[in-house]
């Protein structure tokens, strides 16, 4: 008799020619505190995740709500403070409304469900974010890839289709570019095409606009009810979590019939909690996205400087490109060895050949990590031979 076959087999088969193209993933677990590291690396780019403040928005949450939300947010995981939070998002926005979900990724996997199936066109930009390529992917419609930032593109799959309804999606500012979307351009398309703006604004929430509001909000378009905003209270906000904003008819078809929304545990009180202390950080302190942007461009202008591959930053996402897997992971030896955590990115993240350190600024990043980081890129830049100037 045969011996049966080694189901594992494929997968430590698949594994090993991860390693050799360098692209294994390794969970790196960080000790409190810095670990002796200066962040580059996460989305805290206010500086906010170790704010007492937001502490004890979190403990004083916890308190007197509890730890879980103890069910969806349809049955018992709707607290007063969940409806405070979905109130205070769409202000802080300038939507008509709001609702929270428990992770960015569910928000937009719920908001173009929902609002796509057959009979709707979903056209999406090429680099958008992992969460909606999901997204695309399981709402049952036809969807057109588009360029980036290609609003000639978008227009024309507009135009051409079939289908009674659209929905435009993309991010606000791309999570390892760093380059904002047109927004304008992309509104005016839909506007004259009668469909739907989705834009996730992760990456511009707390450091694009007026305190912080936006890239949509600083372009005008802030309660617009063609315009639906997705927000992660992960990043700028140091918190967890996830919402939808937008006209009162969308928040409703949520709550209705989207999937993430309804099938999920709501959000957990001191992640609530900890997310309004960060909002009324912002309303209090408005110059802390500026420091933000201020230092992704001085971040940018070094890594420049050094004769390295980078962008101009929108918000607070620096990338330094380097080619290949094996060469962004020298650079983040590099950059480790000098005192710094950073990201590296590589394929599937990234397209073949755009392998990259993506540095992320803090506002609260101080001059002697600034002057430390040059010299990590000089070393880069020599260590890999990448710099332009040679």
């Amino acid at each position: 008799m045969t011996a049966p076959r080694d189901p594992l087999a494929r997968l430590r088969d698949a594994a090993a020619r991860r390693a050799d193209a360098g692209l294994r993933r390794t969970l790196r677990p960080r000790p409190a505190g810095t670990g002796g590291l200066a962040d580059l690396a996460s989305n805290d780019y206010l500086g906010l995740a170790g704010d007492p403040r937001l502490v004890e928005g979190a403990v004083a949450a916890a308190r007197e709500w509890g730890t879980g939300s103890t069910g969806s947010r349809l049955v018992t995981g709707t607290t007063e403070l969940h409806a405070e939070l979905d109130r205070r998002l769409a202000a802080f926005t300038g939507s008509a409304a709001g609702l929270a979900f428990s992770s960015g990724f569910l928000a937009n996997l719920g908001a173009v469900t929902a609002l796509a199936g057959p009979g709707t066109l979903v056209v999406s930009d090429q680099v958008n974010h992992a969460s909606l390529v999901d997204a695309c992917r399981l709402s049952r419609s036809r969807v057109v890839i588009v360029p980036h930032r290609d609003t000639a593109a978008v227009e024309q799959a507009l135009a051409d289709r079939d289908e009674d309804h659209a929905i435009v999606v993309t991010d606000a500012v791309f999570s390892v570019d760093g380059d904002l979307a047109p927004l304008r351009a992309l509104h005016a398309a839909v506007r004259t095409h009668g469909a739907l703006l989705v834009i996730d604004e992760a990456h511009a929430l707390g450091v694009v606009g007026d305190h912080g509001r936006g890239a949509a909000h600083a372009a005008g378009l802030a309660g617009e009810p063609d315009v639906i905003l997705t927000v992660t209270l992960s990043k700028s906000l140091a918190s967890q979590g996830g919402a939808v904003l937008g006209a009162p008819e969308v928040i409703d078809t949520l709550i209705d019939t989207g999937r993430s929304f309804i099938f999920d545990t709501g959000l957990n009180p001191p992640a609530a909690g900890s997310a309004l202390a960060a909002l009324d950080v912002l309303e209090t302190d408005p110059a802390l996205p500026g420091r933000a942007r201020a230092r992704a461009r001085r971040i940018s202008d070094l890594a420049a400087g050094s004769g390295l591959e980078t962008a101009v930053p929108a918000a607070a996402v620096v990338p330094v490109f380097l080619g290949e897997p094996h060469a962004a992971l020298r650079a983040a030896e590099v950059c480790a060895e000098n005192g710094f955590r950073v990201g590296c990115f590589r394929p599937p993240s990234v397209p073949k050949g755009r392998a990259c350190l993506r540095l992320t600024a803090r506002a609260t990043l101080a001059e002697p990590e600034l002057t430390r980081l040059e010299e990590a890129l000089a070393k880069i830049a020599c260590s890999t031979g990448r710099s332009l100037h040679t």
